[in-house]
């Protein structure tokens, strides 16, 4: 199969779409199906406004149409809300071209964060973004839920993954040169210093020990002169991250407004529990959505308590957790939720009439 797949969140941009896309792409490539991505870096681009670190395509509609006319493909998955996502949408619309789309990121929250705009404001907007799509995939029965009472329709459940051979086990906290001699316990944080990730009620933990932030974002300058102390990375490749995960004894994780947090997923591969709120996402990730208690890590209103709890979480079974979680099973429900791109054409059926001459004899 031909698969156009249309992103603003690629490469070398670093958060969870990206990585969530690219592991995508390699197993829909390993199944056989042709993927074509169109991302930022095919095109003219411009920072996004109050975003440091992301890129945006400008003015992309013209040569996303003949991209996609050029292509083919047998069908088109629109990633993401940004400048090429309504370009491509704008084409199957005029095309006739039916299309899936996704929601990977809680935008609406993040503008409210970052530029006020109301809540409501922002999920009418992508509402109607997403209103045309054949299914919507969304990572969490939490986020489904949430979107159905906003007025979203054809929504699809789709979860994610982990590479448990990039992150591999570690039984106890594994120092390296990266993070040095660091006071025990060492808590991590990896995620986007922003808006919308709630960092400061990380950063404010009275916890003994050590801070480790491994990301970049427009709050990074602020926060780094107000928390001096802590140790931080700034933006590491896939290698380094996962020697930073196996150093750490707990990973926290402070936002409430994520879909999903894949970077949980990464800790926990490498042994390290998890802290974080009771909120979607951490729910889900640590499989107590449905009441059960937490798996690989703990949850608690008040975030001090869930990551002293987290402390005492054995590494193996933060590990054991992430192992329920492959991209490969994320990839054959991601196939599943393809739809043609153009309708399947009905071929006529010829029926040929039998004609019985009967003559008689005179």
């Amino acid at each position: 199969m031909r698969i156009a797949l249309i992103t603003d969140a690629w490469h070398p941009q670093v958060n969870g779409v990206v990585t969530t896309l690219v592991e995508l792409v390699q197993e829909l490539e390993n199944a056989g199906h042709d993927v074509q991505v169109l991302h930022p870096g095919l095109f003219d681009t411009r920072p996004c406004p109050g975003y440091s670190g992301i890129d945006l395509a400008v003015r992309p509609s013209a040569r996303v149409a003949k991209m996609l006319t050029a292509m083919e493909p047998d069908a088109i998955h629109l990633a993401t809300e940004g400048p090429l996502g309504w370009a491509a949408r704008r084409h199957c619309l005029r095309r006739g071209l039916a299309f899936t789309t996704a929601f990977h990121t809680r935008f609406p929250e993040i503008l409210n964060a970052a530029l006020r705009m109301p809540l409501g404001w922002g999920y009418a907007l992508f509402r109607h973004f997403h209103r045309p799509s054949s299914g919507v995939m969304v990572p969490t029965r939490g986020v489904l839920e949430m979107l159905e009472r906003r007025g979203f329709r054809n929504l699809r459940l789709w979860s994610h993954g982990v590479d448990t051979r990039a992150f591999a086990f570690h039984g106890a906290p594994t120092p390296n040169a990266m993070t040095g001699a660091l006071a025990h316990p060492v808590c991590l944080y990896v995620g986007r210093v922003s808006y919308e990730k709630n960092i400061e009620a990380f950063l404010e933990l009275e916890m003994p020990g050590s801070k480790v932030v491994c990301g970049v974002g427009p709050l990074e300058a602020r926060l780094k002169a107000r928390f001096p102390q802590v140790r931080w990375l700034g933006i590491l490749d896939r290698a380094e991250l996962a020697q930073v995960y196996a150093a750490a004894d707990v990973f926290v994780f402070p936002s409430r407004s994520e879909t999903f947090g894949l970077v949980m997923l990464e800790a926990m591969a490498c042994g390290t529990p998890v802290a974080a709120f009771p909120v979607d996402g951490p729910l889900q990730v640590l499989g107590a959505d449905s009441g059960a208690p937490p798996k690989g890590g703990a949850l608690a209103s008040d975030l001090l308590t869930a990551t002293q709890a987290a402390l005492a979480i054995p590494r193996s079974q933060a590990r054991a957790r992430a192992l329920d979680f492959t991209w490969a099973q994320a990839a054959r429900l991601f196939e599943q939720y393809l739809v043609p791109a153009r309708p399947p054409v009905d071929v006529p059926v010829t029926v040929t009439k039998t004609v019985t001459t009967l003559s008689s004899g005179r």
